[in-house]
């Protein structure tokens, strides 16, 4: 038995059964033939819609319309294009959210990888139906979430849905998507190091304590999952395969917390930022993954920084009666988005986890006391920026904002920007309770900067 079977037997195999949504995850080559079987363990109804783009249909949707047809499944189909890709929007999923309304009868089947996946979660969600996703590619850690996150009026946000009552991941299939697309996937796992960072000083100054349960699932196995990534690439299937696996815990774990805090950070927040522009490179859409890897290394190169520094005698007091008030805040919001459809959510963001005075000097107090213990238990779980950038490299994804088009101007502007749209406490906040946000961002403004594109350029 590989590594990646032994860990189905004791990760996944133990979520099943706590899932309260869950029923059947197959992970393995092959698995796409127990479509049509597996569905007609979950619903009486004999009557399938495909949702799928064309992208994703291509990959799989024959063998899945021949497993269920197979089952005695009476087939529809109802298939986006993929060129211009579709959108992560609550707008886009209204197609496939029309049809199940308008028959009752249909068991919804999605197809597809990470967008396809949510529209159709949140599709099924919203006409009250359980769904089977067949996954076509490791982009994404998404499939076994209880959130999908669409923009809805513009702006960026993960709607509390229904994970799926199965998932199919063919490893066959899934290792022949193409190769950049299991990159993102590798992308949006290396975003959960910072994320565990997030988290532990989430935890340090009361803002959200950890939940053992969810830790464990995601940051116990996490280097694991991410070693070999020359593997990607290379279309090593036990790398692949060692990669879905990762994702679909992460999906797991934020279904057992009840939000995305296992699996997102700063890093998606950057992320959240440049998919709200609609950010497109060489003329396509950048994709979410590749934004969370650009994310994940920034966020790195401020722990790097922050590790530097000794926080053990920090003056609460004296930090605190220099701290912005929320009005002053207010305001650095409205330069720092001038979108109004984005700047006006972020304000309600920012209302929510602004803290009065007492608050704040009680947190920095906080710090002052648990930041020797702290900082050991995040040089421990974290990685080093350089070493970030380099597994990504290998694994072919983007590592620095110039590998999506992002100039350096609209990289520190999207950092700024990105501590106003999330309530969740990260390093931004962190550094911007601390009184450290400017430091910081100067210390690490050229460790953002590609040095082996600047050589090659020179």
């Amino acid at each position: 038995m590989t590594g990646w079977e032994q860990q189905i037997k004791t990760l996944i195999e133990p979520c099943l059964a706590a899932s309260k949504v869950t029923d059947v995850v197959r992970i393995g080559p092959g698995v796409i033939a127990e479509t049509g079987h597996v569905a007609s363990q979950l619903t009486d109804t004999r009557r399938a819609l495909i949702m799928a783009d064309d992208a994703g249909f291509a990959a799989a949707g024959a063998p899945v319309v021949a497993s269920l047809e197979a089952a005695g499944f009476e087939i529809e189909t109802l298939v986006l294009p993929a060129d211009p890709l579709p959108q992560a929007s609550v707008e886009e999923a209204e197609p496939f959210r029309a049809a199940l309304a308008a028959d009752p009868t249909l068991f919804p089947v999605s197809v597809g990888s990470g967008v396809i996946n949510d529209l159709v979660k949140y599709a099924a969600f919203e006409t009250d139906r359980r769904y089977l996703t067949v996954a076509t590619a490791a982009s994404m850690d998404g499939y076994t979430s209880a959130g999908a996150p669409l923009a809805r009026g513009g702006f960026k946000v993960t709607i509390p849905v229904r994970a799926p009552v199965a998932m199919i991941a063919d490893l066959g299939v899934i290792t022949a998507a193409p190769a950049e697309m299991n990159g993102w996937g590798f992308g949006d796992l290396a975003g959960k190091i910072p994320a565990g960072g997030d988290w532990i000083l989430a935890d340090l100054v009361g803002a959200e304590p950890i939940d053992d349960r969810a830790w464990s699932l995601v940051q116990d196995t996490l280097v694991g999952w991410l070693s070999n990534p020359a593997g990607i690439p290379a279309r090593d299937q036990d790398t692949v395969a060692r990669l879905f696996v990762g994702l679909t815990a992460v999906g797991f774990a934020m279904e057992f917390h009840g939000s995305s805090r296992p699996a997102s950070g700063a890093d998606h927040q950057i992320a959240h930022l440049w998919e709200m522009e609609g950010h497109t490179h060489g003329g396509r859409k950048v994709s979410h993954g590749a934004a969370v890897a650009i994310g994940a290394v920034a966020a790195l190169a401020l722990y790097d920084w922050l590790l530097t520094q000794d926080l053990s005698g920090l003056d609460a007091a004296a930090v605190a009666a220099r701290a912005p008030d929320l009005a002053t805040r207010e305001a650095a919001l409205l330069s720092a988005i001038p979108d109004p459809n984005i700047s006006a959510k972020a304000l309600g963001e920012l209302r929510a986890k602004h803290v009065d005075h007492a608050t704040l000097e009680a947190r920095l107090a906080r710090i002052s006391a648990g930041w020797d213990a702290t900082r050991t238990r995040l040089a421990d779980n974290l990685v080093r920026q350089s070493e970030m950038v380099d597994m990504l490299r290998a694994a072919g994804s983007p590592a620095f904002a110039a590998d999506i088009g992002v100039g350096q101007d609209h990289l520190m502007s999207t950092i700024r920007a990105a501590a106003f749209i999330r309530r969740r406490y990260t390093i931004l906040d962190f550094l911007h309770e601390t009184g450290l946000t400017e430091d910081a961002l100067a210390a690490v403004a050229p460790k953002l900067i590609d040095a082996r594109r600047m050589e090659k350029s020179a």
